[in-house]
């Protein structure tokens, strides 16, 4: 008996030891995985990346990946200002023709055997007179070459000296330089690898490439050589890596997400928005303890518009165009149609976060000023029965339907017409719909590309003036912007030109959009902007 005791004790005591063994195992493995992970950015694209290739950089997906990999000249703040990159400092001639870029002598390409010994080499001017004239190369065929539209000559000063002049004056073009378009690539790479290059990317950026097994895993890792530091002196990027799945829908990235597995989702997606946020836009107890959510302005105005050239009496009805901007409640739309994601337009055409906004100019609810304009309409014509038709697509359905049912409140019949985007799009751009409903994503962050939509001169079908809206003093300011070299005194010009188109009332703003970020609450130093441009180069993970 006392034997079979010993025995039991002594094989308790090796499963004791076993099991003690296996934790410190586990806890070891454990730990070593968190701090692996704790230097690896992880998010996944549910639309797979086309190309690595700047050049191609045209889908956000893409976008954000160039941006990990490329620089070039300049680039944008969270605030929309241009900042130096690859230039240090740039001069812009009296005439704003001529720019002269200087640029910094310790920007290094990623290390590649064709450097030769040193397996780099330092970026100079002629290196960015090579991408500019690939990107201007027909036989390329890069989506982005319109950026140059503008630009007559380019050239090498030397080294550090890289001219640009212009064929006209283009205040928005330090913007377009921004653009992932104009990233700087080295010529001897590009040639060796021909249309290769799009796997096979070597650029500047604060992440090199490592791997990309397409639609399944990509794979940056840090690079030790980059330029940039941040206020303290430190070297960026803080991160070791950045890992990108390919997950096709974003029912299951969200999954991911709230599994742990990655570390960021962006956008606020119909599977999953009811699960994360109230009704009011706050973020569910649920997910409080684990994540962040980060929100702001996105550069695109949601909009009713007026044909003003229609023979529709309502429409050309400046008492009715007024009388429909009082009509509803933008605020109570945003909080029942988006949880609470998006900015009611109570501002002008400008959105938020893009210089030139003001809140002030705009209309605000006023249902009792917009009863008033109707029946002073019905008075001034003798025409009892008001009507005007809305055109839509089924995406934007439950909008247009609100603000009938807030506009019928009024005296105001109002019908929805919902169509197809591509029968819309060719319909509004031949004056053939009395009133529609559009959105205007900006194409570069300068308010000049949201002013253009009322420039006489673009009319559509010949340009992006869908409203036919015309106005000389309107003009007059439109071409003195083009001219004027003064920031502060631009976003002045271009506040007073978004206030009289406000006034004259061709459109009906209905939202500013906005950015919306979920992360891990282990991951710091995102971020956001009006562009929803992925930075990853001060994200820390704890």
């Amino acid at each position: 008996m006392i034997k079979q005791i010993t025995l039991i004790i002594k094989d308790l005591k090796v499963y004791t030891l076993f099991i003690s063994t296996f934790i410190v195992l586990c806890s070891c493995s454990s730990n070593d995985k968190t701090k692996h992970n704790a230097k690896v950015f992880r998010y996944n694209e549910h639309k797979n990346i086309g190309s690595l290739d700047p050049a191609f950089a045209k889908d956000l997906s893409d976008i954000w990946a160039a941006n990990q990999l490329f620089n070039g000249l300049v680039q944008m703040d969270d605030s929309l200002n241009v900042q130096p990159s690859i230039a240090k400092s740039w001069l812009i001639s009296p005439d704003a023709l001529s720019y002269t870029f200087t640029l910094r002598n310790d920007v290094y390409f990623h290390k590649h055997v064709l450097f030769g010994s040193d397996s780099t080499r330092l970026v100079t001017a002629k290196d960015f007179e090579y991408s500019f004239n690939r990107l201007k190369d027909k036989q390329v065929a890069s989506p982005g070459s319109w950026v140059l539209g503008k630009v007559d000559s380019f050239k090498a000063v030397n080294d550090s000296t890289f001219n640009i002049q212009l064929n006209q004056p283009f205040p928005a073009f330090l913007g377009l330089l921004t653009m992932k378009y104009c990233s700087v690539v080295p010529k001897e790479i590009v040639k060796h690898y021909g249309s290769d290059f799009r796997s096979n990317p070597i650029g500047t950026g604060p992440f090199k490439f490592k791997r990309w097994e397409e639609n399944l895993k990509l794979v940056f890792r840090k690079n030790n050589n980059y330029f940039e530091k941040d206020d303290q002196g430190n070297s960026l990027p803080y991160l070791e890596a950045i890992a990108i799945t390919f997950l096709p829908d974003k029912q299951s990235e969200f999954l991911q997400f709230a599994q742990g597995n990655i570390d960021f989702v962006s956008g606020l997606d119909a599977s999953y928005k009811d699960e994360i946020l109230t009704a009011k836009g706050e973020l569910r107890e649920f997910y409080a303890d684990d994540v962040n959510m980060i929100r702001g302005p996105y550069l695109n105005t949601e909009y009713l518009a007026f044909f003003m050239d229609s023979n529709v009496p309502e429409v050309q009805s400046d008492l009715l165009r007024k009388a429909v901007n009082y009509g509803f409640d933008r605020k109570k739309m945003m909080t029942y149609l988006r949880n609470g994601i998006g900015i009611p337009a109570n501002g002008g055409f400008i959105p938020k976060g893009l210089p030139g906004y003001n809140n002030t100019i705009g209309y605000t609810y006023q249902p009792e000023k917009a009863k008033a304009l109707i029946t002073q309409f019905k008075e001034e014509t003798g025409n009892q029965t008001l009507e005007i038709t809305i055109t839509t697509t089924s995406n934007y359905l439950s909008f247009c339907e609100y603000i009938q049912r807030e506009l019928q409140k009024h005296g105001l019949l109002v019908n929805v017409d919902v169509i197809p985007p591509s029968t819309l799009k060719e319909a509004k751009a031949n004056g053939k719909l009395d009133m529609f409903r559009a959105s205007w994503i900006a194409d570069y962050p300068d308010a000049e590309n949201y002013l253009s939509l009322y420039y006489s001169k673009n009319f559509a079908p010949n340009g992006p003036n869908y409203t036919h809206f015309s106005d000389e003093q309107f003009d007059t300011w439109y071409e003195q912007a083009f001219t004027e070299t003064d920031t502060k005194k631009r976003e002045q010009l271009y506040t007073k030109m978004d206030s009289l188109v406000m006034s004259k009332t061709p459109v009906v703003n209905m939202f500013y959009d906005e950015v919306v970020r979920f992360t891990r609450k282990e991951v710091s130093g995102l971020g956001i902007n009006p562009i929803n441009l992925l930075k990853l180069k001060k994200v820390i993970k704890k």
